[in-house]
């Protein structure tokens, strides 16, 4: 709902240490080449602290949202990131522009145009995916991989998201960023309105097909294809119900602030190298949710 270099750029201009990153850009609405510029003035102006996270959105959104074609998305942002490095490539080391693929060909980078050479280097790459395919793409070309609240319980992780990742990784597996459901406030009667919330939010993601991914592994398909016949009818009501407790549990981890660190490690802690977090609504949260983060920093690498 807001422009994710907006946010940023005010993010790394206020703050000195913190690493800022986009959770995720939308690729295909934008230029690979205007994003790359995008990317390396946060970079320059963050001296090295940014990281450029894209994703591709469905199809429905990217025509009917945005305006724009659609193509086949692995393809596409294979391109796109390859685009996106020939023109950190040639700022950076003077290499003359020169990329064609099927989506996009670029030859033209008059000095005046170019912004030179950062000391920090490039920013690295995170992609966002659902889908296999778009994920054997983030193991072979990304830098570090943020999953979809839909694709982040630590089953989906262990079955089915780290085998493809490692399957087509060539230098290593890219970090894992889980962009997880957790539901946290300062006593159990907050966590349980957070609950509530991402009930409601997991019965409109699920009723999108692109995101049944865990349902599936689950056999739950009737369930999805449920919510999507409520979404078509606007019965929004009605989809939050069809979310059960027993999902609920599998999916959304919930403990107060005091004992959230500790709940989040036992899910995550083997499994990836990051969590998100929602930032809090209430800045009387502010004490509790760091204190919560400290804990977490603390706790040994994976």
């Amino acid at each position: 709902t807001h422009d994710p270099f907006i946010a940023s750029t005010i993010a790394v201009a206020n703050t000195s240490r913190i690493e800022v990153a986009t959770s995720v850009a939308l690729a295909f609405v934008r230029s690979p080449v205007a994003v790359a510029y995008a990317a390396w003035d946060l970079q320059a102006l963050s001296g090295g602290r940014f990281t450029l996270g894209l994703g591709s959105q469905i199809r429905a959104n990217i025509e009917g949202r945005f305006g724009l074609p659609w193509s086949a998305p692995v393809t596409r942002m294979r391109d796109y990131i390859g685009a996106l490095r020939a023109a950190w490539d040639c700022w950076q080391n003077g290499t003359p522009l020169s990329f064609e693929s099927e989506n996009y060909r670029l030859d033209r980078m008059q000095p005046f145009f170019s912004p030179g050479p950062l000391d920090c280097g490039p920013p690295p790459v995170m992609l966002g995916s659902v889908r296999p395919a778009m994920s054997a793409l983030a193991g072979e070309l990304a830098d570090l991989f943020v999953t979809h609240p839909t694709n982040s319980d630590p089953r989906f992780l262990r079955e089915r998201l780290i085998p493809t990742l490692d399957s087509a990784a060539t230098q290593g597996q890219p970090g894992i960023i889980a962009g997880a459901f957790v539901a946290t406030g300062r006593n159990e009667h907050a966590v349980e309105a957070e609950r509530e919330r991402i009930r409601t939010y997991m019965g409109f993601l699920y009723s999108t097909p692109h995101y049944w991914p865990a349902l599936e592994m689950r056999g739950l398909e009737e369930l999805g294809m449920r919510l999507k016949s409520l979404a078509a009818a606007g019965d929004w009501e009605s989809m939050t119900a069809a979310i059960d407790d027993d999902l609920m549990a599998e999916l959304v981890v919930a403990a107060p602030y005091d004992t959230a660190a500790g709940a989040v490690l036992s899910w995550y802690g083997e499994l990836v190298t990051a969590v998100c977090l929602r930032l809090p609504q209430d800045p009387a949260d502010d004490g509790p949710l760091a204190e919560m983060v400290a804990e977490l920093r603390g706790a040994d690498p994976v």
